[in-house]
């Protein structure tokens, strides 16, 4: 896939989480697979672009290309300057998020909330890529409701603007993460423009990545939820798709170390203390599924340093460990 002077070494994109596609899990992600990773969305709003907040979000150093940062906002002036802010600071890929479903976000009317409002979507486009010299990408939803499915508009609209990539998620603003994901409304886009297009929902297994591939036809797939505590499903899905065959998931012991690199990268881009409490949900969802991870993470998400943290998370893995060792 290209976009704009970038080729994608693959077919695989990071979705935007706010929280969590900092610098050190898009770095982690690309090193596992992904071909792309979109950064935390960054407000549009200037008065805060100097918080600490904001300007780790849009922190790449050292991350391999294309460096994709996502603005969200409603006022195509203020899209405009914060396009232009963050590729001054380093952005190869300006973002636009129009798929947030978060209740904060569309309360200002970003976010997804901008579907309902088609012309207020062509003016922020025209304005964004017009107020840069690098590519411009978008993420939506199918529509605002499931009455309102309006992604072939936008996505017209997307292409006469200049968008090079749409990214789309196979629900309605409305739908939030309920029920499942739908595609053939990404298919149909896929049908309509020419630009590339990127299905997002529900794609969690090597398996339901090919069969997205095949029922929409999209250029990628961006993967979300499913890469939480398991980094490793881009280089699972890259190697199915290459080969048509499962690779085999990572033992403890690499989940360990893949964890334990992931914590001190955090600690180092964080501090100690932030990066001891980023790391909570990180452990978390690494953990599940392990036995007795219940009653580890209630304790691991009470300790305050680093130290501790490590500590448990060494100790819980030995436990896991020893007991497969000696069941085999």
């Amino acid at each position: 896939m290209q976009i704009g002077p970038y080729h994608i070494s693959n077919r695989l994109v990071v979705a935007p989480m706010a929280g969590v596609t900092d610098r050190p899990f898009r770095q982690l992600c690309k090193r596992l697979g992904a071909g792309m990773a979109v950064s935390e969305m960054v407000t549009s709003n200037s008065l805060l672009w100097g918080s600490e907040k904001t300007r780790r979000r849009a922190n790449h150093d050292g991350e391999t290309d294309p460096k994709s940062v996502q603005i969200a906002g409603a006022e195509p002036a203020m899209m405009a300057e914060a396009a232009r802010h963050n590729a001054d600071n380093g952005a190869q890929i300006i973002d636009i998020n129009m798929g947030c479903p978060a209740k904060k976000v569309c309360n200002v009317m970003a976010g997804s909330a901008l579907l309902q409002n088609e012309s207020l979507v062509a003016e922020i486009l025209a304005a964004v890529v017009d107020a840069v010299d690098i590519p411009v990408t978008l993420k939506i939803r199918t529509g605002w409701d499931r009455d309102n499915r309006n992604a072939v508009n936008i996505a017209r609209l997307a292409e006469q603007a200049g968008i090079q990539a749409l990214a789309i998620h196979g629900r309605t603003r409305a739908d939030a993460y309920k029920g499942d994901a739908e595609y053939d409304t990404i298919a149909e886009v896929k049908s309509r423009i020419a630009i590339p297009v990127i299905a997002n929902g529900d794609i969690s297994t090597p398996e339901k990545a090919k069969h997205v591939f095949d029922y929409t036809g999209a250029d990628a797939v961006m993967i979300g939820r499913a890469a939480q505590g398991r980094p490793w499903i881009f280089r699972e899905i890259d190697h199915y798709l290459t080969t048509g065959t499962l690779l085999a998931e990572p033992g403890l012991v690499e989940v360990r170390d893949i964890l334990l690199e992931h914590l001190g990268n955090l600690y180092a881009f964080y501090g100690e203390y932030t990066g001891v409490r980023m790391a909570r949900k990180h452990i978390s969802w690494y953990s599940k599924g392990q036995s007795h991870g219940a009653a580890f993470r209630q304790a691991v998400n009470r300790v305050e340093t680093v130290d501790d943290q490590l500590n448990m998370v060494n100790e819980f893995f030995a436990r896991l460990i020893d007991k497969q060792e000696l069941a085999a």
